[in-house]
């Protein structure tokens, strides 16, 4: 199973803490955690996974394995720039999506698009303009975080080979 952790490359002390304690659960559930590999909450969560023995995929906009965070297990270069958040979000079973910024805000778009369930714990609160909340599910922890995006995954495969 992949879960995605996607969140900005820049991050509060506090919400750096609650990614890597997502991480950390990622790699207890034993799935892989795939990000964007750089700083800020997707450094954080590589930082917990790889903490618990967790593989971590970090799939880079540039094209230097250079700018990698330290905790990947691998790193992908693409060359694609922000273009590279539609594989991020493509690889994933589903992603949780921690504060952010716009590069988030596309992530999680995507995910929506693509029927890649997205949970969410302190990011965008999004509402459809005929007044309906689109399909993010909001959490308030880490490990609920991760129980909920483990348990999308796993129907999300049930339904999608039966």
């Amino acid at each position: 199973m992949y879960i995605g952790v996607i969140g900005a490359g820049r991050c509060s002390r506090e919400i750096g803490d609650i990614a890597e304690q997502v991480g950390q659960e990622i790699a207890r559930n034993n799935a892989v955690l795939v990000c964007g590999g750089r700083g800020g909450v997707m450094e954080a969560a590589a930082r917990g996974a790889s903490s618990e023995g967790g593989t971590v995929i970090g799939i880079l906009p540039g094209a230097d394995r250079r700018e990698a965070n330290p905790f990947l297990t691998y790193s992908i270069v693409t060359g694609m720039g922000n273009a590279r958040n539609a594989i991020i979000v493509l690889s994933c079973d589903a992603v949780i999506a921690i504060a952010g910024g716009a590069g988030t805000l596309s992530e999680i778009g995507l995910a929506m698009k693509t029927g890649i369930p997205v949970v969410g714990l302190q990011t965008w609160q999004l509402k459809h303009p005929e007044g309906r909340i689109p399909g993010i599910i909001y959490v308030e922890d880490p490990r609920e975080a991760v129980q909920t995006a483990v348990k999308l995954a796993e129907t999300k495969h049930n339904t999608a080979y039966a």
